[in-house]
């Protein structure tokens, strides 16, 4: 457990430097520069297109070597580029380097997930995704509020310490993940050798091939397009452009987000523990549903609007703090033997990628007054979310008929189809 606590440790120093980039990165590179808002749109959706590409190669290498040390290697890349924009003085120069930051934070993501796998026993498992969760949402608000008082956008280099900060936070969290790494038993680190070879399209086609991964992605592409792809950009469009809200409702409801988040993470996880991986997941689209139907009464009564809209967020935050220890360890113990990295990575490139669009359709809807519609397309989108989740039950209620005795948590640590068994992990203290 006590690498687990370093690994958690990790995860939150590292997110205080992207927190303190992510919100001001934009202006910067429009305003501050100069470089205009083509410039600053094209770097955020290089930084997703780096993580798009970055998230399955770090799970295929965390599957054929020491995931400890590849998690390494990818912070210290972001370290690197995160330092690099402090010097990046062109648009091209600036560009490169938001491509390869997304590359380096994206790649340890599956990794960190084999990591848990790795370091923490079954029962413990969801505690430890939910407290990785939760340091992440700390780390980026800290990050965002501590860069408040150190940014000045009305400089050239006005953004140096975020830049600063964030190279600093990642090298602390390469060095505390590499002494985890150094006290882990040998036996602890899969054998290159023993693991059949693989490519991420190979993957492809078994996630294709297997009902419940099938399944799986389609939960993970409707909850992302849900809510996640929006949470930065088309939540608040939306509530500037229909609502009418002002920009200080807005940081009250991330505030609130995250603030939920904290508080209910522990006892959520807690009261979750003996359910299983789906149900949970049929909760959250539902609350996903729920939130959006709230936001459209919201426009309903203007009074009340601004209110509303900071509840819509914190009920969303309720949804995920069922989501966030569930769907990685999920997908992962049903991940054939030998690609649970490249699983994962591949996992978290669906997520990125329909993350990267969702701005594009709040853009095209709010921008031609749609307001209606782009709260009904995101309704439905949950709706195929609790489908997704309630026929992934099915399929796995059907697994779990053959194995009597076994619990619906039990099934889902342990890999309903025989993807992630429990002899993968037998050696983990």
């Amino acid at each position: 457990m006590k690498r687990a606590r370093l690994l958690v440790l990790a995860s939150t120093v590292s997110m205080l430097g992207w927190g303190a980039i992510l919100p001001y990165q934009y202006a910067y590179a429009a305003n501050t520069r100069n470089w205009g808002g083509l410039v600053a749109a094209a770097a955020s959706s290089l930084f997703s297109i780096g993580a798009l590409g970055a998230a399955p190669i770090g799970g295929w290498l965390a599957d054929r070597f020491d995931p400890a040390r590849v998690a390494v290697v990818a912070k210290v890349v972001a370290a690197v580029a995160s330092a690099f924009l402090i010097v990046a003085g062109t648009p091209v120069l600036f560009l490169l380097g938001m491509f390869v930051f997304g590359a380096g934070i994206t790649a340890a993501v599956p990794v960190q997930t084999l990591l848990v796998l790795r370091w923490v026993d079954s029962p413990e498992r969801r505690r430890i995704f939910a407290l990785l969760f939760t340091g992440s949402a700390v780390g980026m608000a800290i990050g965002a509020f501590t860069a408040g008082f150190l940014v000045d956008l009305s400089v050239v280099d006005g953004m140096w310490p975020a830049f600063a900060t964030a190279s600093i936070g990642f090298l602390i969290s390469a060095s505390l993940i590499g002494f985890a790494g150094r006290g882990a038993p040998s036996d602890e680190v899969a054998s290159p050798q023993d693991a059949p070879s693989a490519s991420a399209g190979t993957a492809i086609r078994v996630i294709l091939a297997t009902p419940a991964l099938r399944w799986t992605a389609v939960i993970t592409v409707t909850l992302a397009l849900g809510f996640y792809a929006q949470f930065e950009s088309g939540l608040p469009a939306y509530a500037i452009t229909v609502l009418g809200v002002s920009e200080r409702t807005i940081g009250t409801a991330s505030a609130v987000n995250c603030l939920v988040i904290v508080v209910l993470q522990m006892a959520v996880t807690k009261w979750t523990a003996k359910r299983s991986a789906p149900s949970l997941l049929v909760a959250v689209g539902s609350i996903w549903v729920f939130s959006w139907l709230l936001l459209a009464a919201s426009s309903l009564v203007p009074e009340l609007a601004g209110t509303m809209f900071v509840v819509v967020f914190g009920v969303f935050a309720v949804g995920e703090t069922m989501y966030a220890p569930v769907l990685n360890p999920l997908t992962a113990n049903l991940a054939p033997f030998g690609m649970v990295g490249t699983t994962l990575g591949i996992f978290g490139a669906l997520q990125t990628g329909v993350s990267a669009a969702g701005p594009l359709l709040a853009g095209v809807a709010l921008s031609a007054g749609h307001g209606s519609l782009f709260v009904a397309v995101h309704v439905g989108i949950s709706l195929v979310a609790v489908l997704a989740a309630l026929r992934l039950r099915t399929l796995l209620s059907g697994s779990r008929a053959t194995q009597p005795g076994t619990t619906p948590a039990a099934i889902d640590e342990s890999g309903a189809h025989g993807g992630l068994s429990e002899l993968r992990f037998s050696q983990v203290p």
